[in-house]
């Protein structure tokens, strides 16, 4: 009889005997006879349009069996988790590393070489490498719709009242850097035909998602499609958006033949998502006895090229701006900005980690104005229950915060007697 109960009980990993013998097979382990070796020819410019693209050397080159462009999708040329705005071969280039083109070889050195004698004729267009300027009037759209994407807006109370009561406001600007994964693995996977059914194995976080991406841009029945998420070498949100699905998918059913994908170090950094970086505006003011009376917060995040999570990061951060800090008038907005950099999806945290930098920072320099201790601000203005988050919602059940405030400074005080009673 199945056993229900298992908390509190230890439970052998389904995975963790092949992980520690050695014996698991991630995606770029997995072999079949004959595939045939996938590389992709990626933009060297940052915004461009293609104008011409002749593989007619590379397809001369022996072991060479074809050569993939935009024209050859044969469903819709764009997929996304949230937005459908990224191309798997793109005749508008947004980000240098861009797929302009896909080769199909009998080994790696051929595919290697036809990448090189792949001709592009590209018409460049001025880049845009940070907000502002993508932000700017008259800016040059990096997709139709121009270059802010979204806008998530969170307003409560009156703000602009709180301001003029406080004893202190604080203002700064923060940024935050564009940062990769960097898990062990890089991307990879592998694609065959098993009758009329495609089969993809991926290194993914996401295969009902990649099988429905895979499925629109090859113009195939969701059931004909089967993606198979293969043991993945890490994670932490950069597997979740598309790498090398729809290009397996491409040439598996093209060519008939089962194909292999692997992508190196630098093209995994080129390529794939990366936290968002960010541009804060945040204005804190609080009372003098040390009680948050409002914030004031802009937050611009870089989506880069594409969507991907972008516009959910953004309202997460939106959401988050206050912290664990009641806070009664907020006005808050978050905008979700298109540029000419690798796109930024998902990691670890999904825009929290960036707006908590910010507002902890900004608790110190209040306590600061306010001659307190930023354990002592921080005891004030924690959420309780019965609190009101900053989107209205009132907290009903236990709300950790306080406790942890406390045990994580009672725990300080046994390592180091030094600090006294509280902390400056």
């Amino acid at each position: 009889m199945f056993e229900k109960n298992i908390v509190g009980r230890p439970v052998p990993r389904v995975d963790g005997y092949g992980k520690v013998t050695g014996q698991m097979r991630y995606a770029a382990d997995l072999h079949i006879p004959g595939a045939l070796h996938l590389k992709v020819l990626r933009s060297k410019v940052a915004h461009g349009l293609v104008k011409k693209i002749d593989a007619s050397r590379a397809l001369k080159i022996p072991g060479v069996i074809a050569v993939f462009t935009h024209a050859d999708i044969p469903g819709i040329n764009s997929y996304g988790i949230i937005v459908k705005d990224q191309p798997v071969l793109t005749n508008k280039i947004r980000f240098k590393g861009d797929a302009i083109a896909l080769v199909a070889a009998e080994d790696e050195a051929s595919a290697m070489a036809a990448l090189d004698a792949i001709e592009v004729a590209v018409e460049e267009l001025p880049p845009l490498f940070d907000i502002q300027s993508a932000m700017a009037a008259g800016a040059p759209s990096i997709h139709d719709k121009g270059n802010i994407l979204t806008v998530t807006k969170i307003k409560r109370g009156n703000v602009e009242a709180a301001l003029e009561q406080a004893k202190a406001v604080v203002s700064r600007r923060y940024t935050t850097q564009r940062v990769e994964h960097g898990y062990i693995e890089t991307e990879a996977g592998i694609a065959y035909l098993e009758n009329d059914m495609l089969i993809i194995k991926a290194a993914t976080q996401n295969p009902h998602y990649d099988r429905r991406d895979v499925a629109r841009v090859l113009g195939l029945p969701l059931n004909k499609v089967r993606v198979i998420q293969a043991a993945t070498g890490g994670g932490f949100g950069g597997k979740l958006d598309i790498s090398v699905q729809c290009f397996l998918g491409l040439a598996a059913l093209k060519l008939g033949r089962p194909v292999k994908m692997v992508y190196d170090r630098q093209e995994s950094f080129i390529a794939t998502a990366k936290r968002h970086p960010f541009i804060v505006d945040y204005t804190s003011a609080a009372a003098e006895d040390g009680q948050l009376l409002a914030v004031k917060v802009r937050i611009f995040g870089d989506t880069g090229a594409y969507a991907s999570y972008g516009p959910a990061t953004l309202t997460r951060a939106a959401v988050h701006a206050t912290g664990p800090y009641e806070t009664p008038n907020v006005d808050i907005e978050a905008f979700c900005v298109y540029t000419n950099n690798p796109f930024s999806g998902a990691m670890r945290g999904f825009g929290t980690p960036q707006i908590a930098f910010v507002y902890e920072s900004q608790m110190d320099l209040l306590a600061r104005e306010l001659k307190m201790s930023p354990l002592e601000i921080r005891r004030r203005n924690v959420l309780r229950p019965g609190s009101i988050t900053a989107t209205g919602q009132q907290l009903v059940n236990s709300v950790g915060i306080g406790k942890t405030l406390e045990a994580a400074w009672a725990r300080a005080l046994e390592v180091m007697p030094g600090l006294g009673g509280d902390c400056r």
